[in-house]
């Protein structure tokens, strides 16, 4: 069997370079098409009307991902070992309707991430670590590798629980690797680029608690049907309470106005509160307390790390 090391450095040292923000590089450069549903120069607030309703169901889906070592693989191709993470990872479904939320499943799987094709299967007192093969040694694609490990785990939970043809999917994050799922809205909380030109920029800013900015359709490195909307919030703060919404570019505008209406009605009740969740209100309560759960079915982090120096060492 192949060997590897664990590295004794901080397994979280860079590892604060959200993701999301990796899948976000070059959206400075964003092509926009702002006028698919109003014309740009007719852009205002929108309150869904009287014949928008929320869905009936509403699936949230959300993982956690933490590395718990930094390792290197012997590779016997290689002229040095080739590093890699051993990570955990989780994800779940809860399910939101007319008589409150529910836990439909949670799943917890643990990688050994490496470009190496001979990185083996670790199996820890505690742990077992599958092989996972990532496109290079960087630990920035070592990161997205993981990040796709997470994001194909929500997918497969998604698919398992989705049975009714008007529920609607809401997944924490961007939508990126899951367009193809029907009615299926990412969720962005937090901004790191400003992607609409100054007029509409306004629009945002000028939106009350419970309107959406009209749907637009935005492209980076990937297409996709875009809109802002605005949570119950105290702060007067111009984008305070704002989230940013996804839908599959695919989509005819008509599709994407219903579920823009739906998923603006769907998610103010949601709407974290401030004095539990320094995120609030885009952190949405059933994302917060899944969050809170998966990082808990994650394990103690240093007792699997003292487990992958052990198995290394044997």
């Amino acid at each position: 069997m192949t060997g590897f090391t664990v590295d004794p450095w901080d397994p979280g040292y860079a590892a604060a370079l959200a993701v999301e923000n990796l899948s976000e590089m070059g959206a400075t450069s964003a092509e926009l098409v702002i006028d698919i549903e109003r014309p740009a120069a007719d852009w205002k607030p929108v309150t869904p009307g009287p014949d928008a309703s929320p869905p009936g169901t509403l699936l949230v889906a959300d993982g956690v991902r933490r590395i718990d070592a930094r390792v290197w693989v012997d590779d016997p191709d290689a002229p040095m070992p080739v590093p890699g993470i051993a990570a955990s990872y989780a994800a779940g479904i809860v399910r939101c309707g007319p008589d409150g939320a529910d836990l439909a499943e949670i799943q917890v799987n643990r990688s050994l991430i490496s470009a190496s094709p001979h990185a083996p299967e670790v199996k820890t007192t505690h742990a077992t670590y599958q092989p996972s093969k990532a496109a290079d040694a960087s630990f920035e694609e070592l990161s997205l590798a993981l990040q796709r490990l997470v994001t194909q785990l929500e997918v497969d939970l998604a698919v398992r629980h989705r049975n009714r043809g008007d529920d609607l999917l809401l997944v924490d994050g961007p939508l990126r690797g899951r367009t193809h799922l029907p009615r299926t809205i990412g969720y962005i909380k937090t901004h790191h680029t400003a992607y609409l030109p100054p007029p509409q920029s306004a629009v945002v800013a000028a939106l009350a608690p419970g309107q959406r900015t009209p749907v637009f359709l935005m492209g980076t490195s990937w297409r996709r049907h875009a809109w802002y909307l605005r949570l119950p919030v105290q702060s007067a703060a111009p984008w305070a309470g704002v989230a940013r919404c996804e839908a599959s570019a695919d989509l005819d505008p008509a599709q994407v106005v219903r579920l823009a209406d739906a998923v603006t009605l769907a998610l103010p009740p949601l709407a974290g509160v401030d004095y539990k969740d320094p995120r609030a209100p885009q952190n949405l309560v059933p994302i917060g307390g899944l969050e809170k759960l998966l990082r808990h079915h994650l394990g103690d982090s240093r007792l699997l790390y003292r487990a992958l120096r052990t198995a290394a060492a044997g």
